[in-house]
């Protein structure tokens, strides 16, 4: 979902802190004439951000970084604490929704690195600013909100979701050493931190499902309980779905939730070379 932060109402008879009508002045750093610090405060820690702007509704302008600065005292420890600053600008738009790394909407590039904003810590280096963009290589829908729609297509296409031939009607067992398999795989959040870090992906994510799909491909091939293993791997066996992957592995180093993609792509090619399952899963040692 996506939302710009916005606002919040004061309640009856709070005071509202004064915020000047300039659209410069809002997000720049205390003035000169600010009071000094009462004895036992910290002084500002101003941290300079440099931010991806692009707006749809004035195509004319071009993409921008604008420049935001934050005392650090008075934001909490990680990236998503300074974007909704709303004091710093109430239009800067991206996603966001459970600030735990669960949901995914807040991923980013930050300082280079694709990861979730809410798990980002802030870097303490003031001499530095920090830089924030929307994940690379998608289209923008506006400032730090990337276009997901193939990347969900995608997902979409591989069928995620347990197929069996004769549903029981009760729950289908499986052995505590099929579960473990699953580890590492299911607890994927389809961030797509992962598939946007890929080079593959840059170039071919018209035909090439990217990292986090490939692991989700896997997931349902290497889950004991669904019986469409070789309906699965007959929709990858192409030269683009799977074997454009040429394990540079930039998915397993940025994975915000330490998955291996890499891995799971890895086991998957493996198992359709040799038309053997594997024994054990891409967490356990052979």
């Amino acid at each position: 979902m996506m939302r710009t932060t916005a606002l919040r109402a004061l309640p009856r008879g709070t005071v509202a802190r004064q915020l000047s009508t300039s659209a410069a002045s809002q997000f720049a750093q205390p003035s000169e004439s600010t009071a000094t610090p009462a004895a036992g405060t910290k002084p500002p820690q101003i941290k300079e951000f440099k931010i991806y702007r692009w707006n749809p509704d004035t195509p004319s302008e071009k993409p921008k970084l604008q420049s935001y600065k934050v005392d650090l005292n008075q934001c909490g420890p990680m990236m998503l604490d300074a974007l909704i600053k709303n004091e710093m600008d109430p239009t800067l738009t991206f996603r966001r929704s459970c600030r735990e790394g669960i949901c995914g909407s807040c991923a980013m590039n930050i300082d280079g690195v694709n990861t979730l904003a809410c798990l980002c810590r802030i870097d303490k280096d003031t001499s530095k600013p920090g830089k924030v963009y929307p994940l690379p290589h998608m289209y923008v829908v506006k400032d730090l909100v990337p276009d997901l729609t193939l990347f969900y297509k995608q997902y979409k296409s591989i069928q995620p979701w347990l197929k069996h031939d004769n549903p029981p009607k009760t729950e289908i067992l499986q052995s505590q050493h099929d579960r473990k398999k699953l580890d590492g795989m299911y607890e994927c959040i389809l961030c797509a931190c992962c598939s946007t870090s890929c080079p593959s992906y840059w170039w071919n994510q018209d035909q090439y499902l990217g990292p986090a799909v490939l692991m989700q491909a896997y997931r349902w091939i290497a889950d004991s309980r669904d019986q469409a293993t070789e309906e699965r791997k007959e929709k990858l066996q192409n030269n683009m779905s799977l074997y454009r992957c040429h394990t540079i592995l930039n998915c397993t180093r940025t994975c915000p939730k330490g998955l291996r993609p890499g891995s799971a792509i890895a086991f998957m090619k493996l198992e359709m070379a040799t038309g053997k399952k594997a024994s054990h899963g891409i967490t356990e040692v052979a």
